[in-house]
This record gives C-alpha cells, sequence and structure tokens, in this order.
C-alpha cells in the first residue's frame, strides 16, 4: 500500500521545483537511489535561494547545512516528474529549518520522502553562527 500525502497544511511555502527522474538517477534495483533525493533537495533549495536577494549571502555570511532528515515514504520508479515542496518549518536567530516533501507531480497525494533540512548562516571568516540576513527572514515572512 503506498502513503498518501498528509494535507499541505505548511506554516510559509516557499517554492515548489518540478524535476524530471533521470535515468542516471537509478540504482541496481531500478528506482531512484536514496542519494539522489538529496541532490533533488539540493537543487529545489538553490532554485528558491535564486529568489531570495543576494541569495542569502555575501562576502561575510553564507548558509552551510546543518542537519537533513530524509523519510522515504516510497521508491520513485523511472520514467517520473516530481514536484520538491519547500516550507518554513522553523524560523531562528541563526537558522532556518526549510521542510520538504517529495511528491509525484501527477498526483500530488503520492508521497515519495518528506522531513526537513536545518540551514545555519555562518561568518565566513571565523566560521562561527551569524545572524540569519534580513533578505532571508522577508523571503520566508518573518
Amino acid at each position: 500500500m503506498s502513503p498518501k500525502a498528509p494535507p499541505a497544511a505548511t506554516p510559509a511555502g516557499l517554492i515548489t521545483v518540478p524535476i524530471p527522474v533521470r535515468w542516471r538517477d537509478l540504482d541496481a534495483f531500478n528506482h531512484v537511489n536514496n542519494s539522489k533525493y538529496l541532490s533533488y533537495l539540493e537543487e529545489a533549495r538553490l532554485q528558491w535561494m535564486l529568489t531570495v536577494p543576494g541569495m542569502g549571502m555575501d562576502d561575510h555570511v553564507a548558509p552551510v547545512v546543518a542537519a537533513a532528515q530524509l523519510n522515504y515514504r516510497r521508491p520513485i520508479a523511472w520514467p517520473a516528474q516530481v514536484e520538491i515542496e519547500l516550507s518554513v518549518e522553523r524560523l531562528g536567530n541563526t537558522s532556518l529549518t526549510i521542510g520538504h516533501r517529495i511528491v509525484d507531480a501527477n498526483d500530488r497525494g503520492v508521497l515519495f520522502c518528506d522531513g526537513h533540512v536545518v540551514m545555519v548562516w555562518i561568518d565566513r571568516d571565523s566560521g562561527s553562527a551569524a545572524a540569519l540576513p534580513d533578505a532571508v527572514r522577508e523571503a520566508c515572512g518573518g
């Protein structure tokens, strides 16, 4: 039985990015390799960051991924078109927790993966946590 996506009750939707599944994304079991899910999420985050003035970084601060949680709900077969949905789960002083869902583009009730990624903004010189840039806070509705 395939899991159905829960209702999309997200605090603040950031972006939905369509991504085609490529043949090279498959593993020996003929479904998308688990590591590719991270690549899909990275692409969606980058597409969102392109909408943020200065991409949320400058000569002094930049975001890094501090943690990632992926719940693999069902395998993605080829051919397929998926959509990556990103939302704000938590807006902190130095970090942003981005919720994600990977769903079937033709049936958004089919959930392949969900979870979240924590991004922390760091001072490029010291490597220590830095304040979340105003442009990022504003882009997240905060």
